[in-house]
């Protein structure tokens, strides 16, 4: 009758088995380390860095606990874990030195930090421990209000670009392109010419829906946003911010930042371990500009010691050559609406660039002159130029371009990444700012910690005094409860907040419930004069309706909490919605299974340990 068959037994010491794999990296602490992260979006970190990194090291007769390379989208980051605080100072002046030998043009930013000390073995099966949030690790917290009106202006001056170079194409005559407020206004004398250019838009321009109006001097073709484009511009928007923020705070080397969209228009940036505010703002506000500028076609490349021509400005390449450039610029980063990669008509890997329309009617004059000559891309942050690329001019062209002769798709990639993160898509400001001292976030795990261990306590001495034996089961079914709950956020990465503790505690006592529903049935089945074997059965079995209908219902306010809600409160939704699958599984089938494995091997009981004493029926 209270016997489990063996799969069952197998499926409990699996679910053990993996909650303590992946609960223990959380108990091995912190270590210091250092972390090596690219200094400008031009350079690029990967795993040929780490020997670099090694030999350095070990020139200094430092010995690292380990190193460790991340990546993080098209770039990474190397993180020395060292043994302690003295040995990290040391290891961060040789690395300093070592990759930053100019002082003044940092091409690395090299941090301290702590990283997990979770055993290589561990890591190496993907078991991590939890991350901690900025209000348990202190940190800096900034809301970002995304300007999506710039960001519509910005992608209607490139579709009024669009509509010319169409209309020009197909020889259809306007009297005049224009923007008027988010709508674009093209103005024919005729209305056949209107209705004309209104099937052309309307099929080559999927963005916009044209309708013709009646003017006082003709007729006039108005194109307005479609609610999906809209839409898709300030998805787009936000995403290539966040994608350019990322890149920006990869030079703080924050360990775990958050960077994540808030609503429709607004992005929260939170960075733990990070005190000075004014640095961070410095980063998230930066601004990389690019140029395009034609190179000399007499002396493109300057050799060593070589002095470049009169009235010309020279800029270096990633690979060291020296690029000489004419002064005047062509187009600069603002003029970009968008960059990606793709193939040439030879399937050659390339990049395509769309210039706003003033880019784009600059672009065509300076193409159709320079034919057969020399161009490049400048970028230019913290007030020196690198060169991205040189290539030479084919053909005229306007507004859209290739730039070809990357030698892969890889390298294609990373160049429309960089010409996009030069600038951002949209306007930002910050519209909150918070700071959150160490002291505080130590604290804070400190009263977090304490909580879920006094309620952990109190609610163990209670369930042992009333349910004697059975109330030993549900503390330990309660601890397997918070075991396992430790065991998916770590499998999940999830990262740990003030709310997330506070949910924790909470899981404590609405997992308890489900055992004492389960008790008190046992409890009454007893009262009926139910024998103990067959009081245990029909306690689990009826009380497990009730248990599942009770926690379906908490479900779904944490669902719901999860949808609507953000910031702290899906922190906390996340925690309480994983807490009651973990309870369930705990409280009923954990701890039967227990109540089996004591009792079910009698065949017949005289009593039961649960503080109600047995009468057998006359």
């Amino acid at each position: 009758m209270n016997r489990y068959p063996l799969w069952k037994y197998l499926v409990i010491v699996i679910a053990l088995l993996i909650g303590a794999l992946y609960t223990l990296p959380n108990f091995f602490g912190e270590a210091p380390a250092v972390q090596i992260s690219a200094g400008k979006v031009t350079v690029k970190i990967d795993g040929n860095m780490q020997d670099r990194i090694a030999d350095i090291l070990k020139s200094a007769q430092i010995e690292p606990k380990g190193i460790q390379f991340e990546r993080i989208g098209a770039n990474g980051t190397i993180k020395v874990r060292l043994n302690n605080t003295d040995t990290q100072l040391k290891a961060k002046d040789v690395l300093q030195k070592s990759l930053n030998p100019d002082s003044n043009d940092q091409s690395y930013v090299i941090a301290l930090n702590l990283i997990s000390n979770t055993p290589a073995w561990l890591s190496s099966m993907g078991a991590m421990p939890m991350y901690l949030g900025l209000d348990l690790r202190g940190g800096v917290h900034f809301l970002l209000q995304v300007d999506m009106r710039g960001a519509l202006q910005k992608k209607l001056e490139s579709l009024s670009t669009d509509t010319r170079s169409q209309l020009r194409e197909k020889g259809l005559r306007h009297s005049g392109i224009e923007r008027q407020g988010d709508t674009i206004v093209v103005r024919f004398p005729n209305q056949e010419d209107a209705a004309s250019a209104k099937t052309l838009l309307n099929s080559n321009l999927q963005g916009l829906e044209f309708t013709v109006e009646k003017s006082a001097d003709g007729f006039k073709l108005v194109g307005k946003f479609k609610d999906s484009a809209v839409k898709e511009v300030q998805e787009n928007a936000v995403k290539q911010n966040i994608t350019t923020l990322h890149n920006r705070v990869n030079e703080l080397g924050v360990a775990e930042p958050v960077i994540q969209q808030q609503g429709q228009d607004r992005i929260i940036v939170q960075l733990p371990g990070v005190q000075d505010t004014a640095r961070a703002k410095d980063i998230i506000g930066r601004t990389a500009t690019l140029e395009s500028r034609l190179a000399d076609p007499i002396k493109t490349y300057l050799l060593s010691g070589e002095l470049p021509p009169p009235g010309s400005d020279v800029f270096k390449m990633g690979d060291g050559r020296q690029v000489v450039f004419k002064k005047s610029v062509i187009f600069s980063g603002d003029r970009i609406t968008s960059a990606s990669a793709g193939f040439d008509s030879n399937q050659r890997p390339a990049v395509n660039i769309t210039l706003d329309s003033a880019g784009g009617r600059v672009m065509q004059e300076i193409t159709r002159e320079n034919i057969g000559k020399p161009m490049g891309m400048i970028l230019f942050e913290k007030g020196r130029g690198e060169v991205l690329t040189v290539a030479t001019i084919q053909s005229e062209f306007g507004s859209k371009f290739q730039i070809t002769g990357q030698p892969s798709t890889d390298s294609a990639n990373d160049l429309a990444l960089l010409l996009r993160a030069g600038s951002l898509a949209a306007p930002m400001e910050i519209i909150e700012e918070r700071t959150i001292g160490p002291s505080l976030g130590a604290e804070n795990i400190s009263m977090g910690f304490n909580s879920v261990i006094y309620g952990f306590t109190a609610i163990a001495i209670f369930m042992i005094a009333y349910y004697l034996l059975f109330g030993v089961f549900s503390v330990i079914a309660l601890s397997v409860n918070l075991f396992l709950l430790v065991a998916v956020l770590s499998m999940l990465q999830a990262t740990l907040t003030l709310p997330g503790i506070a949910a924790m505690a909470l899981a404590l006592g609405m997992a308890i419930d489900s055992n004492v529903l389960i008790n008190e049935r046992i409890r009454e089945e007893l009262r009926a004069g139910a024998t103990p074997q067959a009081a245990i059965a029909t306690g689990f079995e009826k009380a497990w309706g009730t248990i599942l209908d009770s926690n379906i219902t908490t479900l779904i306010a944490g669902v719901a909490l999860l949808a609507f809600g953000s910031g702290p409160v899906r922190g906390f939704a996340v925690v309480h919605s994983l807490g009651i699958l973990t309870s369930m599984f705990s409280a009923v089938f954990f701890a039967r299974g227990l109540a089996n494995l004591w009792y079910g091997r009698k065949k017949k009981l005289d009593k039961l340990s649960i503080g109600e004493v047995w009468r057998p029926t006359e």
